[in-house]
């Protein structure tokens, strides 16, 4: 069964992050994502475009992105008539992927509040990565930052708290602490009974569609 989100509901939005054998509206627009920073809007979608955050103010078809691992985030404004779904793994964190999508939504609200829920990704328990990783980011989102989302491995390998620099990026674009939800224990890796991962099952993984929609009344 998909999952909800209670700071998107609470706003009267429809919206899901996948899981397992769930069934997704119909009609979804989604773009080709490349693990970059690219925002496109429902059209170019529907075209082909490649892109990693998709942002929309009008239309009935619901807006998507796909991740086995990866992190989905999505965020409205408050009256629910903007709305956006953002893929960000690594590279579309130290990419700018998440600050470039609240950024055009943020054109798209009028100055009203925004919300952003960040939906099941690989947890720091399970996402090992190297320092060429960590320079990447830490290029982007800055030392502090990504000292509070690492911890030891291996020699040379660190685990990664994604979900932790997601949120820092949120806020640093500008959504207040308070507006960004979560998922506690929601790990992708750990939890095969509900969700997909490319890190746990390799090129046979399937993918997770999260979705948002524009409020219609």
């Amino acid at each position: 069964m998909s999952l909800e989100h209670p700071l998107l509901v609470a706003w009267g939005v429809r919206h899901a992050f996948g899981t397992r054998g769930d069934s997704p509206p119909a009609g979804l627009v989604r773009p080709r994502q490349v693990h970059g920073a690219r925002v496109a809007g429902p059209e170019a979608c529907a075209s082909g475009v490649e892109a990693d955050a998709v942002v929309a103010r009008s239309g009935r078809s619901p807006i998507a992105v796909v991740t086995a691992d990866c992190v989905p985030v999505l965020a409205a404004r408050e009256d629910g008539r903007a709305v956006a779904a953002i893929h960000a793994g690594w590279r579309g964190l130290a990419a700018g992927v998440v600050e470039a999508g609240i950024d055009a939504l943020r054109r798209e609200s009028d100055g009203q509040s925004l919300r952003a829920a960040v939906g099941p990704h690989i947890g720091p328990c399970c996402y090992e990565v190297d320092a060429p990783v960590l320079d990447a980011l830490r290029h982007r989102l800055g030392a502090d930052a990504l000292g509070e989302a690492i911890a030891d491995a291996r020699p040379g390998h660190w685990w990664l708290d994604l979900g932790a620099l997601t949120r820092r990026a949120l806020e640093g674009a500008g959504v207040a602490g308070d507006a960004i939800g979560g998922f506690a224990d929601a790990c992708t890796a750990c939890d095969a009974e509900r969700f997909h991962s490319y890190r746990r099952d390799g090129p046979r993984s399937g993918r997770l569609v999260h979705w948002i929609e524009v409020h219609q009344s």
